[in-house]
C-alpha cells in the first residue's frame, strides 16, 4: 500500500469518526433508529480502494469513541467492511454499488442490538429501521449529495 493510499484511508477514517460523533451528538449514531451521516462515505469505494480500510478503521474508532460494547465494535465494523468491499466490487453499477452496506448493516446490526444490547424489539422491525437509516445515509446523503461532488473531484482526490 502506497503512502498516498494510506493517507487517503486515514482521511476517510477521520471523516467517518467526525461525522459519527456529530451524528451521535443528536442521538442518531446508534440504537434501533440510526442515521449515521458517516455511512454516506460508504460510496467512496466506488472511487478508490483506499476507502475500504478507511471506512473499517473509522467505524472501529467511532464505535470505540461512542461507547459501543465489544460485540458492536467487532460486528458493526465488520458490517461496514463487508459493505465497503461489496461497493468496491459493484463500482461500475452506480445505483447497485451502495446496496452492500445497506444490506450488511440491515442484517448484522439488528443481531448486535438484540444479542449485545438486549434490545427487545423484533428483529424484523430492527432490520427495517436500521435498513431505512442506511438508505437515508447512503442513497439520500451519499448518492444524492456527496456522489456528484466526489465524482467531479475524484481525479484530483484519488488519482
Amino acid at each position: 500500500m502506497s503512502i498516498k493510499s494510506i493517507t487517503r484511508a486515514a482521511a476517510v477514517a477521520a471523516l467517518y469518526v467526525v461525522l459519527t460523533l456529530l451524528t451521535n451528538a443528536v442521538g442518531l449514531a446508534s440504537g434501533v433508529i440510526q442515521v449515521r451521516l458517516s455511512e454516506a462515505l460508504c460510496i467512496l469505494p466506488m472511487f478508490t480502494p483506499a476507502a475500504i480500510p478507511g471506512l473499517f478503521i473509522g467505524c472501529i474508532l467511532a464505535n470505540l469513541l461512542t461507547g459501543a460494547v465489544v460485540w458492536d465494535i467487532v460486528f458493526g465494523s465488520l458490517a461496514t467492511l463487508i459493505g465497503a468491499i461489496g461497493t468496491y466490487f459493484l463500482k461500475k453499477q452506480k445505483w447497485l454499488a451502495p446496496l452492500p452496506p445497506v444490506l450488511a448493516n440491515a442484517i448484522i446490526v439488528p443481531l448486535v442490538l438484540r444479542f449485545a444490547y438486549a434490545v427487545p424489539d423484533a428483529i424484523l422491525f430492527m432490520i427495517l429501521t436500521v435498513g431505512a437509516g442506511e438508505i437515508i445515509s447512503i442513497y439520500g446523503v451519499g448518492m444524492l449529495l456527496l456522489y456528484p461532488v466526489v465524482k467531479k473531484f475524484a481525479p484530483k482526490l484519488f488519482g
